[in-house]
């Protein structure tokens, strides 16, 4: 049973930071929960994800001037791949610390 709780906080907080990324239309649907438990029975952490979101978020915002807008984001599946690569990735937390305060203000 407590593992379930742990699952269920797991997905909880994956989803709210989903909910919460610049760029996603900021609903949840029962795919998004779906995938939260997939990546949760897979092992994948909660700060990859959110590492994950950050990276992705902030390489929406930094585009070239006058390229076409980028449709919302309407799944937490848009963001495997960059889940992937933050896996891979090898780098200090405080890059992502970086990109995040770049989120909050992009001046």
């Amino acid at each position: 049973m407590d593992d379930d709780r742990g699952q269920q906080e797991y997905i909880r907080q994956v989803l709210e930071a989903y909910r919460k990324t610049p760029g996603t239309m900021g609903t949840v649907r029962r795919a998004d929960r779906m995938l939260a438990a997939q990546l949760y029975q897979r092992g994948v952490s909660a700060t990859v994800i959110e590492n994950a979101f950050v990276l992705a978020a902030t390489r929406r915002l930094i585009r070239p001037a006058g390229a076409p807008p980028l449709s919302t984001i309407r799944s937490l599946a848009y963001f495997l791949p960059v889940i992937e690569e933050v896996l891979e990735l090898r780098v200090s937390p405080d890059y992502f610390r970086y990109l995040r305060r770049k989120l909050e203000d992009p001046a």
